[in-house]
Order: C-alpha cells, then structure tokens, then sequence
C-alpha cells in the first residue's frame, strides 16, 4: 500500500474535482451561476409561452368606444337609483348548478312597506364574461305575487353575470348577481 503525501492528496482532489475542464476560477464554472442562469430562462419562456396564450385566446370582448360606454352606463345607473321606486329584491339561485343541468331560479320582490310587487314584464339574463356566445334570456313566470321563477340551463362552466329585469310603467328596475356553475 502506498502513502500519499498531503500535497499529493490536494493535488489528485483538485484534479477530481475540476472534471469540467474550465478554468476553476471562472464564474461559469459555479453550479450556482449554472443554476441560476437556468431559473432564469426558465422564467423566461414561461412568461413567453403566456403572452403567446394571451394572444391565441384573446375573446375580442373589448370595445372602441369603452370610455363614452362607460361614462353612459353611469349615467343610467345614476338616473336609476334616482328614479328607483324602493323595492327590496333578492334573487334564490341554487348553490349546486351544475353545467347542462337545469335549474329552477325564483325572484321575490315587495315594495317600501312589504307588499309584493306585480311587474308586468320579468326577464332573467344570463351573461358568460368571456364569451357572449353563450349569453342567454328567458321570461320569468309569475308563481304568486311579487314572487316569479323560471328554468334555466347553463351550457357552459365557470362564472356568469345574471340579471333579473322588472318591468313597471315603463320604468325598469333591476337586480343583478354572480354564480358560479360546476362542471359535474
């Protein structure tokens, strides 16, 4: 058995150790620098890859005119709450919708002293954010007074804007809410 001297010893080590054949002084040489060059370009094309998704699934749902569109809408809400006749109104949507599956959504409404409203027109709307293909209404039928109900059936997942339209004189008053509908 032959004994090596400390020198040997830190000689073959260092040998050993630089297997990269760059210089050991060289900041390419670092695992870390390797590393994080790599977290980096990593990053990179994961940010890359969303702007391309961004791009190739675009819906198109903005508008020219969406500042003049905007300033109108509150206009009409102002004028609205306004001319609001002080009905109290809530909307009964059952919490486990689920996509193609039909479901009954009733809407109650009563006046400033507690005495059911009759419109004469009751629409339900249903608006899917990020695709309007899927928008749908449907009139609302009159179960007993101030209280009306309608079937309704979502082809599609995810979130919807409803909106429940009265109609009195003329004047519409409306009310509107946010569901979520299951895939199952």
């Amino acid at each position: 058995m032959r004994h090596l001297t400390p020198a040997q010893l830190a000689t073959g080590l260092k040998s050993m150790l630089d297997f990269s054949g760059r210089d050991a002084n060289s900041a390419w040489g670092s695992p870390w620098v390797i590393g994080w060059m790599g977290l980096i370009l990593v990053v990179l094309a994961v940010n890359a890859t969303m702007i391309a998704l961004a791009f190739a699934t675009n819906p198109g749902l903005v508008i020219e005119d969406y500042y003049e569109r905007g300033r109108q809408v509150e206009r009409t809400l102002a004028t609205r709450r306004a001319e609001a006749p002080g009905w109290t109104m809530s909307l009964d949507t059952p919490a486990d919708i689920s996509k193609g599956r039909a479901t009954t959504v009733r809407f109650h409404v009563v006046d400033g002293v507690g005495q059911p409203v009759r419109p004469e027109r009751v629409t339900y709307y249903a608006y899917r954010p990020s695709d309007a293909s899927a928008d749908f209404s449907q009139p609302m039928i009159e179960e007993a007074p101030g209280r009306y109900a309608v079937e309704v059936n979502f082809a599609m997942a995810g979130l919807w804007d409803t909106l429940v339209a009265a109609e009195i004189d003329g004047q519409e008053v409306v009310f509107d809410q946010r569901i979520g509908v299951a895939s199952h």
